[in-house]
Formats: structure tokens, C-alpha cells, sequence
């Protein structure tokens, strides 16, 4: 209708409606509700965040949330480098190693946490079972029901349930890789730590980049592992803000309060996410 440059426009209109009704819109809503320009009574306010600088439940459910993210990420980046690197090796049959290897990212969140909820338990749960057979325990350990075991157990389920995501981004990137640089790194005399640290690693730096910041998005938003592990307990030993905004949503109807807990949580995963926005730029210029 307006000519050939138009075209693609034409295309991407429809899921760009969708995106901006989808996403847009409830995006729109938080923020105004946060401030109280929605269903708020005594008009614009900057009282819920306000409020949050001195509620301790968020400053509990924000230390929770950053050792959660980083305790996860650290433990995805080193096995799914080391996944990635066994995974990358000319060996017959490897296809059915990766098969095998990306089986655990298969399994919804929500699911992964009502299994591992069940592994975990006291009296019934295989890993108290494992342990003892292998005499690691003396006795069972409520790993669920104890604010300091609870935390670690999280984070071990969702270690494993989430490092083929950044195993296959570093996968990608190491196949990427020109082999010439390695028998060049050979002939110099280069082994394989030597070839990991000056040929692998520096070439990977972009993929290794873009796997933490979508990681980091990632397990900031978790919601599923944890609810159906641990529900955010025992208390709120296990509870990150996206669960935080799930409870004030949903269990106390504290709707604009859970607005300012998504808004602030949405500004830093902004923050964190402008690494991979520049380079997704960058490429595209």
C-alpha cells in the first residue's frame, strides 16, 4: 500500500500489537499502580517505595534473591562450560550425550520443583536415603524444613535443573571457533589448559556474556522451582521477589505494594540486561 520499504513493516505490525498488549500494557499498569494513579485513592504517591525501603521482609527477600542468583548462576556457568567442553569432543555417538545432557532443562519448572520437593523430603526423600547408604549421614536432615538448609537445597535443584541453557549457548560458541587456532596453539607447544585459557576462554568471552545476562534474567524471575519446592519457607527462608509479588498479589490483595516490588525488580533486570542489549547492537550497526 505504501511501497516496497514498507513491506516488512506490514509483517512485524501484527506481533508487535500483540507484544504491546501482551506485555505493554500489564508493564503500563504496574508502574501507574505502583504510584497510585491506578485504583489508588489519595492520588500520585511514592509511599510503596517508601514503604519498601524500610520493610525488612523485602530486605530479607532481596539478600535471599541476590545469594539465590548468584550461587545459581556461578554453578550453571561452571558446569555448563564443562558440559559444553566433554559435549564438544569428536567422539562417536555424541549425539546422544547431548540428548542426555539437555534432558533436565525438559523438565517445567514447576514440575522440577514438586520432584525435588519429594527427593528432599525427611522421612521418604532418596537423597537422605543416598547419604545414609553411603554413610555421608548420620541420621535424616530436614533439608526442607531448616531456614539454613532450605536455601542450599534450591539452589542445588535449580542448579541442575537449569545449566543445559547456558551449556548450550557456550556449545554453540565453542563450535564456532576456528580449528586452525588450535593446531596453530599445537604447533607452538600449547596444551590443552594452556590452548583453554589463551584460545578457548577469549573466544568464548562474548558467549560467556550474553549466557550470564540471560541467566541472571532468568533465575531473577524464577517462580516455578521455588513454589513448588519450598513455597518460600519455611517462613521466608526461600522466598525471591518474584515469589514476594506473587504473595502480595495474590494472598494479602496488597496490589499496588506488589506493583513496586515488580517495577524495582523489572528497573534492575534492565540494569543487568544493557551488557546484552549493546551487543545485540552493536552486531546489528
Amino acid at each position: 500500500m505504501l511501497g516496497e520499504k514498507w513491506t516488512g513493516y506490514w509483517f512485524v505490525l501484527p506481533g508487535t500489537i500483540m507484544l504491546a498488549v501482551i506485555l505493554g500494557f500489564p508493564a503500563v499498569t504496574a508502574i501507574l499502580e505502583s504510584v497510585g494513579l491506578v485504583g489508588g485513592k489519595g492520588g500520585a504517591s511514592l509511599a510503596n517505595y517508601t514503604r519498601l525501603l524500610g520493610d525488612t521482609q523485602f530486605h530479607a527477600t532481596t539478600w535471599n534473591t541476590l545469594v539465590f542468583v548468584v550461587a545459581v548462576v556461578t554453578f550453571h556457568l561452571v558446569m555448563g562450560l564443562a558440559v559444553a567442553l566433554l559435549l564438544n569432543l569428536d567422539v562417536p555417538g555424541r549425539w546422544v550425550f547431548r540428548v542426555l545432557a539437555i534432558l533436565p532443562w525438559t523438565m517445567p519448572d514447576v514440575i522440577g520443583g514438586l520432584v525435588f520437593r519429594s527427593l528432599f523430603d525427611t522421612l521418604t526423600g532418596g537423597v537422605n536415603a543416598v547419604g545414609m547408604m553411603l554413610g555421608l549421614m548420620q541420621e535424616p536432615k530436614d533439608w526442607l524444613g531448616s531456614p539454613s538448609w532450605a536455601l542450599f537445597s534450591v539452589i542445588m535443584a535449580e542448579s541442575w535443573r537449569g545449566y543445559p541453557y547456558v551449556m548450550l549457548i557456550l556449545l554453540a560458541g565453542l563450535q564456532s571457533i576456528p580449528r586452525d587456532q588450535y593446531e596453530a596453539a599445537a604447533i607452538d607447544g600449547a596444551g590443552w589448559w594452556t590452548s583453554l585459557f589463551h584460545v578457548t576462554l577469549p573466544n568464548l568471552k562474548p558467549m560467556i556474556v550474553i549466557a550470564l545476562v540471560l541467566d541472571i534474567v532468568w533465575e531473577c524471575r524464577l517462580f516455578g522451582m521455588i513454589y513448588g519446592m519450598t513455597g518460600g519457607g519455611p517462613g521466608d527462608a526461600t522466598q525471591n521477589l518474584s515469589l514476594m509479588v506473587y504473595k502480595q498479589y495474590f494472598q494479602f490483595f496488597d496490589t499496588a505494594y506488589a506493583s513496586s516490588v515488580a517495577v524495582v525488580l523489572a528497573a534492575v533486570l534492565l540494569v543487568v540486561a544493557l551488557p546484552y542489549m549493546r551487543s545485540t547492537l552493536r552486531k546489528e550497526a
